[in-house]
């Protein structure tokens, strides 16, 4: 990993997650509170939030598109981001 790569820890909730697993979703809609840059790793854990507990289930993607806020309707303070390319499972 680069050193100005970072990686995120993110709760994912259950329908998503498995989305992402099948590559049927293969974008991430985010709060940019963390300042997401190209080739950081997002480090996506599934959360139940009924139980209030992670599954077990776990997967790490690389950016590599971002799209933020006050672009083609995205929020300020906000971003699309393509994780497109798994890297760990």
């Amino acid at each position: 990993m680069d050193q100005n790569t970072r990686e995120h820890e993110l709760k994912c909730w259950p329908e998503p997650f498995s989305a992402l697993l099948t590559g049927e979703k293969t974008f991430e809609y985010r709060s940019n509170d963390r300042g997401f840059k190209l080739a950081d790793i997002l480090f996506l854990r599934e959360w139940e939030p009924e139980k209030m507990e992670y599954t077990g289930r776990e997967a790490r993607y690389v950016v590599t598109y971002i799209l933020s806020g006050f672009r083609f309707g995205v929020p300020d303070g906000f971003c699309i981001m393509d994780d497109a390319v798994r890297r760990v499972t």
